[in-house]
């Protein structure tokens, strides 16, 4: 059983945590939209995109921020803060992209993610970004309503592929204070 009463560090990963980020990632995206694909196209993403040439390479890059939560050493939830790649409309210039807030079944609601949407949001000002961005897919509902608690709105829509599966994302974005 998860002691979600542990306490809870917030680091920036290292290139040595990469493997345990990217096996976090995984199970993260299996647990929450596994069921949704076939098991072959289901690999295949995890593999591109957890892989040596997804996370693991975006780790090494300076572009791209990570901030991870543990809890008795264990990687529990993490975010991707890079710059913007979604087919947002009319972004300014320097925008970033919220890529990933994933945090594992036990400890949602915990208020891991909100600590590590403040460190997004944190960060993206350190950066001087005018807005942030992210996508959800459409039918995430509580992904929804969590991000629009934090300020961010619906602006658009974009594809997300999985294998043979096309479906509908939502484009949000939210304004960063000067």
């Amino acid at each position: 059983m998860t002691d979600r009463s542990a306490p809870i560090e917030y680091l920036t990963p290292t290139s040595g945590q990469g493997s345990a980020l990217a096996a976090m990632a995984r199970r993260c995206f299996e647990e929450t939209f596994g069921a949704r694909y076939a098991k072959h196209d289901l690999e295949a993403f995890l593999d591109a995109a957890y892989g040596p040439d997804g996370l693991l390479a975006e780790l090494e890059d300076a572009s791209v921020d990570f901030r991870i939560a543990r809890s008795h050493g264990e990687i529990i939830a993490y975010a991707k803060l890079s710059p913007l790649k979604a087919p947002a409309s009319s972004p300014q210039p320097g925008a970033l992209e919220l890529q990933q807030i994933y945090v594992l079944k036990p400890w949602q609601g915990t208020g891991v993610a909100a600590s590590l949407m403040e460190w997004a949001l944190h960060r993206a000002s350190e950066r001087r970004a005018p807005e942030i961005y992210l996508t959800v897919l459409d039918d995430n509902h509580r992904a929804k309503r969590f991000y629009a608690r934090h300020g961010f709105m619906d602006v658009g829509g974009c594809l997300f592929r999985c294998g043979t599966n096309v479906e509908d994302d939502r484009i949000w974005c939210r304004p960063i204070a000067a």
